[in-house]
């Protein structure tokens, strides 16, 4: 077993067989134990005895459990509902975990009070019945009531007891609702299960029929007022037609009628002027000038023209005809002179007088025309008045229909909500009825019960007498394991003369060892490297040193404070505890081998998988930024992290002086926080990423503007590049989790540093509860 606040170097030959650990092993515990086996199977049966006797003075229940199937998507029974339906899942579940609670609600308990007389059960804090006084007060006929306040108080200690024996869960992803309650008869229990499913799927039908004669009763009460408001705006309509000689359908008018047909007629009047205009035009240019008169298509119309026209042909011609065979004084050729003469007359009067009647024909036309314009006239002024009162007009008509179909649309929803008030529409139902339960619930079975005394009984026992023999004079209770070993021959002292700290590794402590006495026998060890620290300080980190916060919180401004990253942090008050003194003390030991002019360099490292490795190495880097020191915490884990993950949305922070530092491909920027640390994030590389760091150190020490280097990392297994970190740290400080074997944990970082340990300045015991094993532990500190 390792000692770990004696000086780390090989032991020596001589002093391997006086190496054997102090206090209890294995092997004393086990005889401790059997030496007091009489006393530890004593203590056991009584714990046991004792344990099944409460069990028997315990009052026994039982628990009874009925099934609800609360489906949301109730029945479609109606083209519309009364209540909108819930689509999404969110809306559904919300809807189930309603339903259950309504199931306990003060409506559905009461009903089932009062249909199981639990107001006369004394499980229940009901009464029990009569007493002897009111029985004998009975005898005569007089019987007493309680007051309506006592009846009303022993109704709600009842209600209160039947929600304390209720219990509502329901089943993840389900619409699936279990009620369980318990009582002293199973009987009961499953009595009062099936009646409360059975209260509550009453209470449900009765509130839909509630809330369906509500709607019903509230869109009645509006129907006489929207039927009276039809009924004026209905009216008013009417009347105001009425008073501006509205005829007509809604869409034509009388007067709209009329102005048409007089536009009809003018065109066509127009029409018939200009045709008479023509007729009348063309037979004055024919009777003054040299055409034929009788050219004109009234003339060649006319029958009296024609037939005058064939006597006038039948006559030229006789008359041809006799001056060709008579003189031109013969009587009968003049005789016919005469009645040609007489019918060129004739058709010449005839001609003038179709002349006239087109000259008539015109002028009556033209008079028709300017009547038909007088008539337009008036009717475009009628027009114009009725358009403007049209414009009241439809404003009536649009109130009227607007109150027509907002008295159809409650009139129609009050008659589907009054049949409503007579539907189920619930799709609740009892899928499993509460049946009589066979074994109770509580206390468990009395073998459990003697099982469990017997164990406490036997542990205390074995617990109680192994503290009392290691709180006997000179034994430590608190760590054995890693007090200082008094070894039986003293050891040689040795002085450690501080080193400033080389280029290269290979540069070791000058060490002065003091006179001593040199062992007469045994083995010669190997000339092995000197520590450069006397002994590595232990230091305990507890729950009462630090608080811890939600992460993300940022403070006012650009800069983030450690404090608020959601880790376990210091807190103010444990400036003086022994952590903090610890590692002060670990600080100046480190500084005392520094050059005046350096820059320590401390590497915080931890065993393999280790989470809780960054959070130590932030602690130490605020102890120190608390002290004044400016502090630059290093990244050095290029696998797990951790650190860098809780600084990577702060990336516009204020710069600090390693901003032309390159890591990878990218800039790195250090992050300035407000408590005085500067983080460097770490990237992925392997041997670039641990030459970066190399880079970032030598800056650091060569700027002169930190006064502290902490590493965090690398994380365990090292590689070669990042063993060589190990040669630029001035220190070492391991981590070691008190939820494992601590012992085993140090054995494995002294064999995995390979040299390295001499440079061991302390350990760190992580006393804390696991960050990652426990993430419900901290929202409480919200």
């Amino acid at each position: 077993m390792l000692i770990y606040d004696q000086p780390i170097d090989p032991p020596k030959p001589e002093l391997r067989q006086a190496a054997a650990p102090a206090g209890f092993n294995l092997a004393d515990l086990i005889r401790l134990l059997w030496q007091r086996k009489v006393a530890i199977i004593s203590a056991a049966l009584l714990c046991a005895c004792i344990a099944v006797a409460i069990g028997k003075s315990l009052t026994p229940r039982y628990t009874a459990g009925a099934q609800l199937y609360l489906d949301p998507r109730e029945l479609q029974l109606v083209e519309r509902e009364l209540t909108p339906r819930a689509q999404d899942v969110s809306g559904l579940a919300m809807v189930v975990e309603s339903q259950s609670r309504l199931i306990t609600s003060n409506k559905v308990l009461l009903q089932v009070i009062h249909d199981t007389n639990l107001l006369r059960d004394p499980e229940f804090g009901g009464s029990s019945g009569k007493g002897i006084f009111a029985t004998l007060l009975g005898l005569f006929g007089i019987e007493s009531r309680p007051t309506a306040e006592q009846a009303e108080q022993l109704e709600l200690g009842v209600l209160d007891a039947l929600n304390r024996h209720i219990n509502v869960k329901k089943t993840d992803r389900t619409f699936i609702v279990d009620i369980d309650v318990w009582s002293r008869e199973p009987a009961k229990a499953a009595m009062l299960a099936n009646a409360i499913a059975k209260a509550y799927l009453a209470e449900s039908k009765q509130s839909q029929a509630a809330a369906a004669r509500r709607a019903t009763t509230d869109l009645s009460g509006r129907l006489k007022e929207l039927q009276q408001r039809l009924r004026n705006a209905e009216e008013a309509l009417a009347t105001y037609k009425a008073q501006n000689n509205f005829v007509g359908s809604q869409d034509n008018m009388i007067t709209d009628q009329q102005l048409s047909a007089s536009n009809q007629r003018l065109a066509a009047a127009r029409a018939l002027t200009l045709d008479a205009q023509a007729n009348y035009d063309q037979i004055e240019a024919s009777r003054r000038g040299a055409a034929d008169p009788g050219a004109i298509p009234e003339v060649l119309q006319s029958q009296s023209i024609a037939y005058l026209r064939a006597q006038y042909a039948e006559a030229k011609k006789k008359q041809a005809e006799l001056q060709a065979e008579l003189g031109p004084r013969h009587p009968a050729l003049r005789q016919v002179d005469q009645q040609v003469d007489d019918l060129r007359r004739t058709i010449k009067e005839e001609i003038n007088r179709v002349a006239l009647a087109a000259k008539n024909n015109l002028t009556r036309a033209r008079d028709y025309e300017a009547s038909l314009n007088k008539s337009l006239d008036v009717q475009k002024s009628q027009s114009v008045q009725m358009s403007q009162a049209s414009v009241r007009l439809r404003e009536l008509e649009r109130e009227v229909e607007a109150s027509r179909e907002v008295y159809q649309a409650f009139l129609k929803r009050s008659r589907e909500t009054e049949e409503q008030e007579s539907l189920n529409t619930s799709a609740a139902r009892v899928i499993g009825d509460a049946t009589i339960p066979q074994q109770r619930t509580f206390p468990p079975a009395m073998s459990l019960l003697a099982l469990l005394g017997f164990m406490f009984g036997g542990l205390a026992a074995a617990a109680w007498i192994v503290a009392a023999s290691r709180l006997a004079p000179g034994a430590d209770p608190v760590r054995p394991k890693l007090q200082p070993k008094q070894d039986p021959a003293p050891e040689p002292q040795r002085v450690v003369a501080p080193v400033k700290p080389q280029a290269k590794s290979e540069a070791k402590p000058q060490v002065q060892p003091q006179p001593a006495a040199r062992p007469a026998a045994g083995p010669i060890e190997p000339p092995f490297e000197k520590p450069l620290f006397d002994k590595p300080l232990i230091a305990e980190l507890q729950e009462t040193d630090v608080m811890r916060t939600l992460g993300g919180i940022l403070t006012d401004g650009n800069a983030a404070d450690v404090t608020r990253f959601g880790w376990p942090t210091l807190r103010t008050s444990a400036a003086l505890a022994p952590f903090s003194n610890t590692t002060r003390q670990i600080l100046a030991a480190l500084a005392a081998l520094t050059p005046a002019n350096g820059v320590p360099v401390l590497a915080v490292i931890g065993t393999a998988g280790d989470h809780d490795r960054s959070m130590v190495a932030l602690n130490v880097a605020l102890v120190a930024a608390r002290d004044g020191a400016r502090v630059l915490l290093i990244d050095a884990d290029g696998v797990s992290h951790a650190l860098t993950d809780k600084v990577a949305h702060l990336g516009k922070a204020a710069p600090s002086r390693l901003d032309w530092l390159t890591i990878g491909s990218k800039a790195a920027r250090a992050i300035n926080t407000a408590n005085g640390i500067a983080i460097l994030p770490a990237i992925t590389g392997g041997a670039k990423a641990s030459e970066a760091i190399r880079k970032a150190i030598a800056q650091a020490r060569s700027a002169g503007g930190h006064d502290l280097v902490i590493l965090d990392g690398p994380a365990m297994p090292w590689d070669a590049a990042e063993r060589k970190l190990f040669e630029i740290a001035d220190g070492l400080v391991a981590v070691l989790p008190l939820h494992g074997d601590i012992n085993e944990a140090m054995e494995d970082i002294i064999t995995a540093l390979g040299g390295a340990e001499r440079k061991l300045a302390g350990v760190v015991l992580n006393e804390l509860q696991p960050t990652v094993a426990s993430p419900q532990h901290d929202k409480q500190y919200a």
